[in-house]
């Protein structure tokens, strides 16, 4: 994979042989990378990792715009790196009589895909698993657990670095361009920014969540969540307890005013008005214009996000929560208004594609799966590339 020079954000060189990169201080040593990884997070990360596994000749730099990493398979790289987890089990409740089908159908995938030791379990039974819980049947999967994601990112970063990779944070990717030097047919720019993708779209939603007082989380032990209702495009609110002992709950799903907006203060015309004027955007809101006022009532209104919770724990109250944090999905549309639940891969067009693989959109739940992610994208690096 060969690639060019990196710049830092004044484009003053950095020394280098060949391929890309040099640390953003500017400094004068010579640094060679046959490949950069754009992007600190969980997949970035685990790819990075998984790319010098496989191909340990390579020297591979990760660039990151933030100051830290990452705001069966999984279990055994935590039992290996000694990460802490807790296997606390999921339940999937029917709560109403329509979605006991959508469940069971649920289930035969499962099966297909040889989701182990799962069961579905009578309303009756579902206090054996969550005693504060209540429904018509819920699919029963003993072995999902919960880790700090952020945690794991940083030890996906660790193993990457003990084996020769570079990580450089406080880096910004702003755009690549091409250069005369055949050796060197890529530098890549720093500095602030974003890089702008036509189709598909990718259109910031954010999600809210509360939190259960630390009174109330006897009410929780595991994860439940609602059966996917296949007319709406997102799956709804849902119960998770995380490492340090607090319980989400939520999170809703509004349209976000900026890329990285995670407030409705956190405003900006420019990427509003782009994701608003897109095709797709608008077609989206056409289909789902009162699911999405629904959504932004129940982020307004705690009292009306309660209301859904109380559908699986009838015993929670107003009281019973405070607001949690946000988080922002980098959710890719189609032109049509679809979400696209697959992965994208492109080069883009042009004379600099033969040398750029983008990974446009690694769909729900890229943490959990991040590491089988990471073989098949860098299956996917290797034969394009001939690595």
């Amino acid at each position: 994979m060969n690639f060019g020079r990196l710049f830092k954000q004044t484009h003053s060189k950095i020394p280098i042989k060949r391929w890309i990169s040099g640390p953003p201080t500017g400094n004068s040593a010579p640094l060679d990378f046959d490949a950069v990884i754009v992007g600190g997070g969980i997949v970035g990360c685990a790819t990075a990792r998984q790319l010098l596994i496989q191909k340990p000749n390579l020297k591979i730099a990760i660039i990151e715009k933030e100051d830290k990493l990452g705001l069966d398979l999984s279990y055994k790289f935590f039992d290996e790196n000694k990460i802490p987890y807790k296997k606390t089990g999921k339940l999937i409740v029917a709560v109403e009589p329509i979605e006991v089908e959508r469940l069971e159908n649920l289930f035969k995938r499962a099966q297909q895909n040889g989701c182990r030791d799962i069961e579905v379990i009578d309303g009756s039974k579902i206090k054996d698993y969550e005693p504060h819980c209540k429904g018509l049947k819920a699919l029963w999967s003993p072995h999902t657990g919960i880790v700090d994601w952020g945690f794991v990112t940083t030890k996906f970063a660790e193993d990457f670095e003990n084996r020769g990779g570079k990580v450089f944070v406080n880096y910004p990717f702003v755009k690549v361009a091409s250069n005369s030097d055949p050796e060197r047919p890529i530098r890549i720019f720093s500095g602030p920014g974003n890089a702008r993708n036509p189709d598909p779209k990718i259109v910031p939603f954010r999600g809210e969540y509360l939190l259960l007082k630390p009174e109330k989380r006897y009410l929780v032990k595991g994860n439940i969540y609602p059966v996917p209702d296949p007319r709406f495009p997102f799956l709804g609110v849902h119960f998770t307890p995380r490492m340090n002992g607090d319980v989400w709950l939520g999170p809703n799903a509004v349209l976000a005013y900026k890329r990285e907006g995670y407030s409705y203060f956190d405003i900006s015309p420019t990427d509003l008005m782009e994701s608003l004027s897109y095709s797709g955007m608008r077609k989206l809101m056409g289909k789902y214009f009162s699911f999405g006022v629904q959504e932004f009532y129940r982020g307004v209104w705690i009292a009306a996000q309660v209301k859904q919770l109380q559908r699986f724990v009838p015993e929670l109250k107003f009281s019973d929560v405070t607001r949690g944090p946000a988080g922002v999905r980098a959710q890719a549309m189609d032109a049509n208004g679809n979400l696209v639940d697959d992965f994208v891969f492109d080069s883009g067009k042009g004379e600099l594609s033969s040398n750029i693989l983008n990974v446009r959109n690694a769909p729900s739940p890229a943490a959990t799966s991040s590491l089988a992610i990471a073989e098949m994208i860098v299956e996917e690096v290797v034969n394009r590339f001939k690595l």
